[in-house]
């Protein structure tokens, strides 16, 4: 029995045709995109489709832990575990910050950067972005800025206290784990903060430039 040429073809059909054009290139555009072409959505919408169990620890928050965390970790196995085997402060302050400055990069970076919800999403918090050999140098370049600053604070702190209190011998603020991280986590933020301002200033001056 030969097939009926005139029988009514699915009305449906070209919109289902057509809808499975549209997924298929979705797909195929996703399967394409990189980085740059990977949509950004704000926190609150990120936020609606994220569970709700548990206890929700803000990103800054994890964030500045760990830049906190990491540094109060180095001067307990470093500063303290190896005090009474350096005993000048200069080789003391060198080794503290090449081994910060080492952790700083290998742990604390990649860490911020696992915890990221987006490609590069939490690269505004890091001092140093760049990954690689020019990343790690100027890793441990930061670091001893950063260990020299912290030094230079504790210093600060404890001459106001003695000239306060009148007793030269006094130390109000030994360094120890905590207070240490919390310095180095604010030193961090505080370059982190200059490199921001530094940032916008060169791009709206570029922005200025090309309007012009």
């Amino acid at each position: 029995m030969e097939k009926n040429q005139n029988a009514p073809k699915d009305p449906g059909a070209a919109e289902k045709q057509r809808n499975y054009e549209l997924k298929s290139e979705a797909v195929e555009n996703l399967a394409h995109a990189d980085s740059e072409e990977t949509p950004q959505y704000s926190e609150e919408e990120l936020n609606k489709y994220r569970s709700k169990k548990g206890i929700h620890i803000p990103e800054p928050v994890k964030i500045l832990f760990l830049k906190a965390w990491f540094p109060g970790a180095v001067c307990y196995f470093v500063l303290w575990g190896l005090s009474g085997t350096v005993g000048n402060m200069v080789d003391m302050l060198f080794i503290l910050a090449i081994v910060q400055g080492m952790v700083t990069d290998l742990l604390t970076n990649n860490v911020i950067r696992y915890i990221e919800k987006t490609p590069g999403g939490n690269d505004e918090w890091l001092l140093v972005a760049k990954k690689g050999v020019t990343g790690f140098f100027f890793n441990l370049l930061c670091s001893m800025l950063i260990v020299l600053g912290v030094f230079f604070l504790y210093d600060f702190i404890n001459r106001v206290a003695v000239a306060f209190t009148g007793d030269p011998e006094g130390v109000v603020l030994g360094v120890e784990p905590i207070v240490y991280g919390l310095f180095s986590m604010g030193l961090d933020m505080l370059l982190v903060g200059i490199k921001r301002l530094c940032c916008s200033i060169v791009r709206d001056a570029k922005a200025a430039a090309g309007a012009q």
